[in-house]
């Protein structure tokens, strides 16, 4: 429909006029240089970028769909998941039913790889893959998105303010229900913004959107129709967690976060090439929503996926820490922690994780792994 051109993903017979800009752009060709030859890009840059130009044509010869550019793109995700973790596995996919369409709900550790992860599970199982949300404060290069919206990712247009904004809310919103209701599965985040500390709560706000264009329906069957489905995702390591205590710290001392033009792009990379671990999409059963109260049904969503949160041995060792400090006295957790049996590798690969990190930052890259766990415990969930 006409007017969701704004924000709609690319459609099959946009795919290929996109690659060719693509494949002209000096900025996205060196991205793709870094990303296969980090060490020789860094050398002879024009005759790296000169080869990923010829790998992507080879690589994208074929390609005139969004099917076959999602086949592409999920030989990319082999390459990552091969390069970048130990192990990927998930939970839960029984609770999907075939034929049926569901909008996921997420836990927001990663700006690409969060969407990424839930989608390659999706693909290899035979689903149709999501169309997935993507804030527009992350698009400030032109090759950002086009590639976002070739992998099937629609705008969601947070620069906007007062009417404006309002306006575009709305037409989200229509544009989700327009998605489930023609045979899409959808991606879009608990909340604006990942959660840098490991607190994973949804924001009402987010539901709010999500019911404005059923205006005839009550609150709960508007997002009742959109067969929610909350996922916790969950990393063994968090590829930005040195960014994100940078973050929290700068807020503690000074207030406020000021970002530059490449503090986005720089997490989408980190995210991307960093090492992660252990890595398990979790999907949850889909929400039974009695209730018309937005701060209800988001503490349901927030309860799945902090009951499916799968638990590292990074988490426990991180509480550990905080708790040698005094930094969090719980006597619950330190029982627990007592009794977790943690490997002797595992601590030495945390300990050398950690080890280069600015002292002032370490408090709070603790309580990112640490979070998890003291959530989980305090509302008595099964570790």
């Amino acid at each position: 429909m006409e007017k969701f051109d704004a924000i709609r993903p690319y459609r099959d017979n946009e795919i290929k006029e996109v690659l060719e800009r693509l494949l002209t752009d000096s900025d996205f060709l060196r991205s793709v240089a870094n990303f296969y030859y980090p060490r020789l890009t860094s050398v002879l840059p024009p005759l790296m970028q000169w080869l990923a130009r010829s790998k992507l044509r080879s690589q994208l010869k074929d390609v005139y769909t969004v099917r076959s550019m999602q086949d592409v793109i999920a030989e990319y995700m082999d390459k990552m998941i091969h390069d970048t973790t130990t192990k990927l596995t998930h939970s839960g996919m029984h609770n999907l039913d075939e034929g049926k369409n569901y909008l996921f709900i997420s836990n927001h550790r990663d700006i690409t790889m969060d969407p990424a992860f839930v989608n390659y599970m999706l693909y290899h199982a035979g689903y149709e893959t999501l169309q997935i949300a993507i804030g527009d404060n992350l698009l400030k290069e032109p090759f950002v998105t086009d590639l976002m919206r070739l992998n099937k990712s629609f705008i969601v247009q947070r620069s906007l303010k007062g009417r404006e904004l309002l306006q575009s809310l709305k037409l989200l919103s229509e544009y989700i229900h327009h998605c489930i209701h023609s045979g899409q599965n959808v991606w879009i985040a608990q909340r604006e913004g990942r959660a840098k500390d490991g607190v994973d709560k949804t924001d009402p706000a987010l539901l709010k959107m999500l019911a404005m264009s059923r205006r005839d329906l009550s609150f709960g069957q508007s997002l009742s129709e959109l067969h929610l489905i909350p996922v916790a995702i969950s990393y063994e390591y968090d590829a930005c967690d040195i960014l994100k205590a940078e973050e929290l710290y700068a807020i503690q001392k000074d207030g406020s976060f000021t970002k530059n033009e490449r503090t986005d792009i720089h997490s989408i990379v980190t995210g991307m090439i960093g090492f992660k671990g252990h890595v398990h999409v979790a999907f949850g059963s889909e929400l039974e929503i009695d209730s018309d109260e937005p701060e209800a049904i988001a503490e349901l969503i927030d309860g799945q996926i902090l009951k499916n949160y799968r638990l590292s041995d990074a988490n426990y060792i991180a509480a550990e820490m905080l708790q040698k400090e005094g930094v969090v006295v719980d006597h619950a957790l330190a029982t627990v922690i007592q009794e977790k049996s943690i490997s002797e590798s595992n601590r030495r690969a945390f300990s050398s994780r950690i080890s280069a990190i600015q002292s002032k930052l370490m408090r709070h890259l603790l309580f990112g792994y640490a979070n998890p766990l003291v959530n989980k415990l305090r509302s008595g969930y099964k570790l």
